[in-house]
């Protein structure tokens, strides 16, 4: 059992130990840890590199060979590249309940490399280009 004196000497330091112990035990054994995890089990050794190396991976979809690149995230994180490995359109398709960042990854990625055209009829497609903003943007009154 921990004790802690508001005023007592030492008491902040104590009390910032506990936390920084608190949030590294989190982060070792968390939710999203855990997910992490079960993703980097799952992926390929090509694939736990470049996922480590730049934060995203490469999948093959299993009907038409289509690349895609799959990013950190939960939604709007899955990308179709293009010849040259550039993106062309963005895929949105989530579990129905939300999931851990990890969870949501190995799901699009078990997905596109199963059953590719289900996925893409029920996804959502999005522009992977972020759209320019006009330099002077005007008030309405």
């Amino acid at each position: 059992m921990f004790l802690f004196r508001r005023n007592g000497v030492g008491g902040s330091a104590r009390l910032r130990a506990l936390r920084s112990l608190y949030w590294s035990f989190f982060e070792q054994k968390g939710p999203e840890a855990r997910a992490r995890r079960l993703l980097r089990d799952w992926l390929s050794p090509d694939q736990r590199a470049q996922f480590d190396a730049e934060g995203y991976f490469d999948v093959t979809g299993s009907h038409t060979g289509r690349r895609y690149r799959i990013h950190q995230g939960t939604m709007s994180n899955v990308l179709e590249l293009d010849e040259e490995r550039q993106p062309k359109i963005g895929w949105c398709f989530v579990p129905e309940r939300a999931l851990a960042a990890g969870d949501v990854m190995l799901a699009q990625k078990i997905a596109l490399e199963t059953d590719e055209a289900a996925v893409l009829a029920l996804a959502h497609r999005f522009s992977p280009r972020v759209p320019s903003l006009p330099r002077v943007v005007r008030r309405a009154y």
